[in-house]
C-alpha cells in the first residue's frame, strides 16, 4: 500500500528539503518533488507544499511549473515564491519590494480567520527573505496576516483549499511553524506516519543495497558527519568491509588529528587509519585568492590522496567503494538540485566526486539529512556526546577561514566598495547605538575591503561587510554592546536596505596608531598556525564557560586586512542553528568576550579583532 504523504515542489528554495523535514519530524511522510510533475504522480499526496526559490516570478526563465498541478482538489499551501506563483497563477500580481526583508519581522493577523493560524498567538515572530512581494493575490483570495513592510503575508481561498505564505514556516526562527505546518498536515486530512526508527532501518537498508559486495573507504574528519557515517557503515556491513581514512590536511585545528584519533579508539573503532597529506593540499591552494577555485583545488586533491591511499594499502580499487558525510545542505548549497542556485562548492561536489557519483561508486548514507537528525541517528547508533556534539568542522577545515587577496584591487571592486560606503554613510544608525552608557553610543561605521559569501533570496551574494564601532579605550578596546537585540535590529537593517553589503561586525579591537589595508596573504602554513592560536583561544574559553555547548558552532576568519603583510586581522563568528539552513549569531556573555579579545590581542601578529553580528540569511556560516 502507497504511502499517504506531503508532497514537497521544489523550486530551488535553499529551505525545499527543510520543509519536508519539519512534517517528518511532525510525524508526517513527505517527498520532495518537481513542479514539472504529471498529475498521475499525485495519487498518494494528500497536500501539496510549493517551495519558496531563488527566482522572480516575472522573469523569463523560471523553473517549469504544470499548473494543472492547481487544479487538483488537494488542499495547496505556497511559501515565499510559492506564495507568489501561486498569486500570478490566480490572477494576481507580484513585484519588486520597496523593502526586501531579510530577518525576522512580526505578523498580525489582519483578516478572516484562518485554519494555518489555529493555536497561533499574534503578533507572531516570522523569518522573512524576499526582494519581491504580492501585491494582488489574486481571484478569491483574501489577505489574513501583513507585517509592517509585507501587506499580503498571509492569504488564503478557503473554497479552494489554497493558502500562501511569504514567510519561511519551516525554520526555527519561525517559532510558532511548526504549529502551522501541523495545522496544514491536519486541514490536509494526514495521519502521522513516520518515525526516526523508520529512518535508522531505511538508511542500514540503503547502504547494504548501495555496497553490494564491494567495500567502502570513507573520509573521516572527525566532525559530526563523517563520524555517523563511519557508524552507520560499522553497522550495517561490519568492520572488516570497512576503512576510515583521515586525512591531515594541514587545515586542521591545533592538535586536532591527534584528538580525533584518541576519540576513536576510545569509542572501539580500530578500522581507521590517518594520512598526513598536508604538503599535497598546501601545494593545491598555492596563490589561490578566488574562494570557489581553492574549494575546487582541495576536492580534487582528496580524491588524489584517496586514490594513492588505496594503492599504497594495496587495495583492490574495483572492489572499493567511497563514502562520504554529505548533508542536503551541502548538496543545496553546491546548486545540487534541479533548480537550485550555487551558494558556494562544497569540497564533497568537486568534478571528481561527481563523475564517482555518475559511476555509483559514492555511497553518502546521510544526504537527505540534516545535522540536528544526524545527531540523533548517532545518539540511536550509542555514539557518545564527546563524538556528535562536537562542533561541526567541514572537510576543507580551517582554509576556508584563510580569506586570501593578492593585495590588488580591481575597478569593479572599487566600484562597488565605494557603493557600499555611500550606502552605510547614508543610513541613520544612531538610533542603534544608544545602549545606556555613553560608551555605548555609535561612534564610527564604516565598510571593510573584502568580500565575504551571503545568501540573500536563495541567491549566492558575493559582498563587503560594514563595521559598526563603539567608544574605543586607549589600549585600542572598543566597548562592547550592552543590547545585542539592538545591534541585531541594526544588522537587519544594514543588509534589508543596501545592496552591496551582507554582513554587520562590530569592532572590539584595534591596535593603537595602526592604519590597516588590504595586503598580499595568501592560505600558507604561517596564516594558517596565526589562525590555529587565535582560534584556540577561542575554543578553551567556550569550553571552559560551558558555551561550547550553547552554540552550533564557532568559525575564526583569517583577514587580510592588517598594516603589514606579516600581520593580521581576526573575525569572531560564534552561531546559533539548529539545521544549518538558518543562524543567528550568538549573543556572548560580555566578561566572556572581554577575556576573548583580550588573550587574542595579546598575539603579537593581531592587529585587529571584529565580532560577526549577523544572521543567516543574509550571510552564510562562514566567509568563503
Amino acid at each position: 500500500m502507497m504511502r499517504s504523504k506531503i508532497a514537497v515542489l521544489d523550486f530551488g528554495s535553499q529551505y525545499a528539503h527543510l520543509i519536508a523535514k519539519r512534517f517528518r519530524m511532525l510525524g508526517y511522510y513527505s517527498e520532495i518533488m518537481l513542479p514539472s510533475a504529471q498529475l498521475s504522480d499525485f495519487d498518494s499526496v494528500s497536500g501539496i507544499v510549493m517551495s519558496g526559490g531563488p527566482s522572480s516570478v516575472y522573469e523569463a526563465n523560471i523553473p517549469e511549473f504544470n499548473e494543472k498541478i492547481l487544479t487538483l482538489p488537494i488542499p495547496l499551501l505556497g511559501l515565499c515564491y510559492g506564495h507568489q506563483l501561486l498569486a500570478t497563477s490566480c490572477g494576481g500580481k507580484v513585484e519588486k519590494a520597496v523593502t526586501g526583508e531579510f530577518g525576522f519581522a512580526q505578523l498580525e493577523n489582519t483578516g478572516s480567520e484562518c485554519p494555518l493560524f489555529k493555536g497561533i498567538t499574534f503578533p507572531t515572530q516570522v523569518w522573512m527573505s524576499h526582494q519581491d512581494s504580492v501585491t494582488d493575490p489574486g481571484k478569491g483570495f483574501e489577505v489574513t496576516g501583513s507585517t509592517k513592510d509585507c501587506r499580503y503575508a498571509a492569504v488564503q481561498n478557503p473554497g479552494e483549499k489554497r493558502f500562501g505564505l511569504q514567510f519561511h514556516v519551516e525554520v526555527k526562527d519561525t517559532p510558532e511553524g511548526n504549529t502551522i505546518l501541523e495545522n496544514f498536515a491536519r486541514f490536509c486530512g494526514m495521519e502521522k506516519n513516520w518515525d526516526q526508527d523508520t529512518v535508522l532501518d531505511l538508511i542500514l537498508a540503503n547502504i547494504k543495497q548501495q555496497a553490494g559486495n564491494k567495500k567502502v573507504l570513507l573520509f573521516l574528519s572527525g566532525g559530526v558527519d563523517s563520524t555517523v557515517t563511519f557508524a552507520l557503515l560499522n553497522k550495517a556491513l561490519g568492520q572488516d568491509r570497512v576503512l576510515g581514512l583521515h586525512i591531515n590536511n594541514g587545515f586542521m585545528r591545533k592538535n586536532e588529528s591527534s584528538k580525533v584519533a584518541a576519540q576513536y579508539h576510545k569509542f572501539g573503532f580500530s578500522n581507521f587509519i590517518v594520512e598526513d597529506a598536508s604538503r599535497s593540499f598546501l601545494k593545491a591552494v598555492y596563490h589561490l585568492t578566488d574562494p570557489q577555485k581553492k574549494r575546487m583545488a582541495i576536492g580534487e586533491t582528496f580524491i588524489q590522496v584517496r586514490n594513492q591511499v588505496v594503492e599504497k594499502q594495496h587495495l583492490e580499487a574495483d572492489q572499493w567503494m567511497l563514502a562520504q558525510g554529505t548533508l542536503y545542505p551541502d548538496i543545496i548549497e553546491s546548486g545540487g538540485t534541479k533548480n537550485s542556485k550555487t551558494i558556494k562548492t562544497h569540497h564533497n561536489r568537486v568534478a571528481g566526486i561527481q563523475a564517482l557519483i555518475q559511476q555509483g561508486l559514492i555511497i553518502e548514507p546521510l544526504k537527505d539529512l540534516y545535522k540536528d537528525e544526524v545527531r540523533k541517528i548517532g545518539k540511536k547508533l550509542g555514539l557518545s556526546d564527546e563524538l556528535i556534539m562536537r562542533h561541526p568542522f567541514p572537510g576543507p577545515g580551517l582554509s576556508i577561514n584563510v580569506l586570501c587577496s593578492d593585495g590588488t584591487v580591481n575597478d569593479k571592486d572599487r566600484e562597488e566598495y565605494a557603493q557600499a560606503c555611500n550606502e552605510i554613510k547614508s543610513m541613520q544608525l544612531d538610533m542603534f547605538g544608544a545602549g545606556g552608557s555613553a560608551e555605548n553610543c555609535l561612534k564610527e561605521q564604516y565598510i571593510l575591503p573584502v568580500r565575504s559569501v551571503g545568501v540573500q533570496g536563495d541567491f549566492r551574494t558575493y559582498r563587503f561587510p560594514a563595521v559598526l564601532s563603539f567608544l574605543p579605550s586607549e589600549s585600542g578596546f572598543y566597548a562592547s554592546p550592552e543590547d545585542w537585540k539592538l545591534i541585531e535590529q541594526a544588522s537587519s537593517y544594514i543588509t534589508n536596505n543596501a545592496s552591496c553589503i551582507n554582513r554587520t561586525l562590530l569592532r572590539l579591537y584595534q591596535k593603537p596608531g595602526t592604519t590597516l589595508s588590504l595586503q598580499e596573504g595568501y592560505c600558507d602554513k604561517r596564516r594558517l598556525d596565526q589562525l590555529r592560536e587565535a582560534d584556540d583561544i577561542v575554543l578553551t574559553e567556550l569550553h571552559r564557560t560551558d558555551w561550547y555547548n550553547r552554540i552550533f558552532q564557532h568559525l575564526t576568519i583569517d583577514l587580510p586586512y592588517a598594516s603589514t603583510a606579516d600581520r593580521v586581522s581576526f573575525v569572531l563568528r560564534p552561531v546559533v542553528s539548529e539545521d544549518v539552513m538558518t543562524a543567528r549569531f550568538a549573543h556572548l556573555e560580555q566578561n566572556l568576550l572581554s577575556s576573548i579579545v583580550h588573550q587574542i590581542a595579546a598575539l603579537d601578529f593581531v592587529d585587529a579583532v571584529y565580532y560577526d553580528a549577523t544572521n543567516k540569511p543574509p550571510a552564510t556560516f562562514g566567509w568563503e
